[in-house]
């Protein structure tokens, strides 16, 4: 198990795995995400992974990844890592940083987002991509902020805690 990890079985936080589950059925109903192979996993509190495909589709003219590519990545692993500790509200993405570091070829990138800081209105994670060599080609730093908009509300959202 990852470090950090919670069994989805364990009665203390069954509430923590609903909601976790329940995002990942969000990210899967992003409309946005239809034009992309990837799928999320949240790890645990904080922690999340998201696997993409990237694709000659995503390509600039030079034959690599282009750099919003890297920003989705990077701000979806980032957002859902600090979602995992707000579970009322949806977050915005206030501020992103972001380092490139490597061209992205094509292949199946790997997006770790990790919480640094933050639980009540800011919050505060990075990520970092990997491809199949397992270089690091980006790393990101978002600031993230809750909404007005309850999580309850997003039928993605709900869905999955329906099922459970």
């Amino acid at each position: 198990m990852t470090p950090g990890a919670v069994p989805e079985d364990s009665p203390e936080d069954s509430g923590a795995s609903l909601h976790w589950r329940a995002l990942e059925g969000l990210y899967a109903s992003a409309p946005i995400n239809r034009m992309f192979r990837s799928s999320l996993e949240i790890m645990g509190e904080g922690l999340s992974r998201i696997t993409f495909l990237v694709e000659p589709d995503c390509f600039h003219a030079a034959g690599a990844a282009h750099g919003t590519i890297y920003f989705k990545m990077l701000d979806d692993a980032a957002f859902y890592a600090a979602n995992t500790l707000v579970t009322d509200r949806f977050l915005l993405t206030t501020s992103f940083n972001l380092h490139l570091s490597k061209p992205i070829k094509g292949g199946t990138v790997v997006a770790e987002g990790r919480w640094v800081s933050g639980r009540r209105r800011v919050l505060v994670a990075e990520s970092r991509l990997v491809d199949e060599e397992g270089d690091e080609v980006g790393r990101g730093t978002g600031t993230f902020m809750r909404s007005r908009i309850a999580l309850s509300s997003l039928p993605g959202y709900s869905g999955p805690m329906a099922a459970s």
